[in-house]
């Protein structure tokens, strides 16, 4: 595809989430981020979060500081790492967030000329458990000079070495295509799923357990897996030292925003500590975890 077929400014901006963990996961915990979101499988144990639109689009925010105050608030509320890729009119570049460590990125310029430390693609391949060896030369020659290379077909580049990993986008999900044609090819594939806010339905209605579940079938999971027992509709200790943690975390990233006036960083901050919040007065609210049953 040409240059001249992309739009230009803003729109031409997109960007992908993808969460190391099969879809059952990632559906109760997607909703965090507040925005219209569509979900699908990306290969065994991945899934892939598509923004349908974004602070991005109108020019509030920078996407590369957005997606990485996502994937901030998402790997810290869940123990599997997100990798947010991104690219606008300018540069295109990855945010690698896992837990509580500092997130890890990577940027080039539209031509493709490497604007990152070298360093910084290795700590990538160990928190993603890569080959030391293959999978670490393939990312070595990503951060090295190539007149033929621009930014998109450095992130294609990048996808091919994480398909070793077990990562498969779905048809149509091509690194630099504007987020409209990113959504157009997930809305037709009968194991994408929408994401809505907490506590909503499309329509404004209240979701319940039910629709949870009907959404998990969706994508042929009947319930939630693993992460359930830290969410805070659990219960339970567990649930109570990811709220805890969740505030610990959340107010220091809201600051940093309001220093760095990111919005990014300051919704990422927002979000752990309004889940963090909600779990330790649900906690409080049940008697202290005397509720354990999940989804």
């Amino acid at each position: 595809m040409s240059t001249e077929e992309f739009p230009s400014g803003p729109a031409a901006s997109g960007a992908l989430l993808l969460c190391r963990a099969a879809p059952g996961s990632v559906v109760p915990v997607a909703p965090l981020l507040r925005a219209p979101l569509l979900l699908a499988p990306a290969g065994e144990e991945w899934t892939v979060l598509v923004p349908e639109g974004g602070p991005w689009l109108h020019g509030a925010e920078p996407v590369d500081r957005v997606l990485t105050g996502w994937a901030v608030a998402l790997a810290v509320g869940a123990p599997w790492p997100v990798l947010a890729l991104w690219w606008d009119t300018d540069r295109a570049g990855l945010t690698l967030a896992a837990g509580f460590r500092r997130p890890v990125g990577y940027v080039w310029l539209m031509n493709g000329v490497p604007a990152g430390e070298d360093e910084a693609m290795r700590t990538f391949a160990a928190r993603l458990g890569l080959d030391p060896v293959l999978d670490v030369q393939a990312l070595d020659r990503l951060t090295r000079p190539d007149p033929g290379a621009d930014a998109r077909s450095r992130l294609r580049g990048l996808l091919a070495v994480l398909t070793r990993a077990g990562v498969a986008l779905p048809e149509g999900l091509a690194p630099g295509e504007p987020a409209e044609r990113l959504c157009a090819a997930l809305r037709g594939r009968s194991d994408a799923v929408p994401v809505e806010r907490p506590g909503e339905q499309p329509g404004g209605r209240p979701a319940g357990r039910e629709s949870v579940r009907a959404r998990l079938d969706t994508v042929g999971v009947s319930r939630v897996s693993r992460v359930g027992c830290w969410l805070p509709g659990a219960g339970g200790p567990r649930a109570r030292a990811l709220a805890l943690a969740q505030v610990a975390a959340g107010l220091p990233l809201t600051l940093l925003g309001v220093r760095r006036r990111s919005g990014g960083w300051i919704t990422a901050g927002a979000l752990l500590l309004a889940h963090g919040v909600l779990g330790l007065a649900y906690d409080v609210t049940r008697g202290g975890g005397s509720r354990t049953e999940g989804y």
